[in-house]
């Protein structure tokens, strides 16, 4: 069962391949949405203070009945924060919201202020490095489990680790059928980062596909099931979001297998 299959950080920290995405979910109402995942075996949430729903992240799993040390969680810093400073607060932040004593994974959600992601030439290469500091000494003490970065394109990465103590483990990017960045996914994974894969239905748009349809069909799954099925045989973790129990539970029936002929043809799409 996916939900029980999990990928291995080169720190020797588990992560599962199946997590439930918080993005745009309310704070009022995230809570709850974490409880009925954790009740259906979920156990890998993702959150980002750009989110503003850690604290009902943190109360739905220090409520969940399941112990701590079953959950991972992440967070992200974020994107506007580029200085040593302003990080280190933001995470001491998260810890306060989400009334835990650590974080499984942090992230810096984003090389640039998102007012100019993918609109400037200026990727912080000197700020992130600063904010990854802050990262790399929260780690060290404890706060938080794993390490790693999110959005970031190969130069991003280098530059990091041209002066990491610790180098990324982790980035997650937008990847989905119809916008797979293959390159940067390889060179990931050739250098020993997992990638974790948000937004793996892009954004609904391909439950409208024809031929993601008709390819659906043909494995006698959903379109959901199939695109989070794509995440995961591309090596990467699946966080595909949602409130509704019916869904969640959907989306993890993934135990079936896309063939490496309709794999490279879903590539390319």
């Amino acid at each position: 069962m996916i939900l029980n299959e999990k990928f291995t950080l080169y720190n020797g920290v588990e992560i599962p391949k199946l997590g439930l995405g918080t993005w745009l979910i309310d704070d009022s109402i995230v809570s709850d949405a974490v409880k009925q995942a954790v009740s259906l075996g979920y156990r890998h949430i993702d959150t980002a203070q750009a989110y503003e729903n850690e604290s009902g992240v943190g109360k739905g799993i220090r409520e969940c009945g399941i112990s701590r040390e079953e959950i991972f969680i992440t967070s992200k810093v974020q994107a506007e924060y580029k200085s040593y400073e302003t990080a280190i607060k933001s995470i001491d932040e998260t810890l306060r919201k989400t009334g835990l004593e650590y974080i499984d994974m942090m992230l810096i959600h984003c090389p640039q202020p998102w007012a100019e992601y993918n609109k400037s030439d200026n990727r912080y290469f000197l700020e992130n490095r600063q904010v990854w500091k802050a990262l790399e000494e929260a780690y060290s003490a404890g706060k938080v489990r794993a390490v790693g970065v999110s959005n970031f394109l190969k130069e991003d990465i280098e530059n990091l680790m041209e002066t990491a103590v610790i180098n990324p483990m982790v980035n997650q990017i937008e990847c989905h059928i119809s916008g797979t960045p293959i390159e940067l996914i390889e060179y990931c994974q050739n250098t020993g980062i997992i990638v974790e894969a948000y937004s793996p239905i892009a954004h609904g748009r391909l439950l409208n596909n024809e031929y993601v349809k008709s390819l659906a069909e043909k494995y006698n799954v959903t379109i959901s099931q199939l695109c989070i099925r794509y995440a995961i045989q591309l090596g990467t973790v699946a966080l595909p979001k949602t409130t509704n129990p019916d869904h969640m539970r959907n989306n993890a029936e993934t135990d079936f297998k896309i063939s490496s002929e309709d794999m490279e043809i879903l590539k390319k799409i």
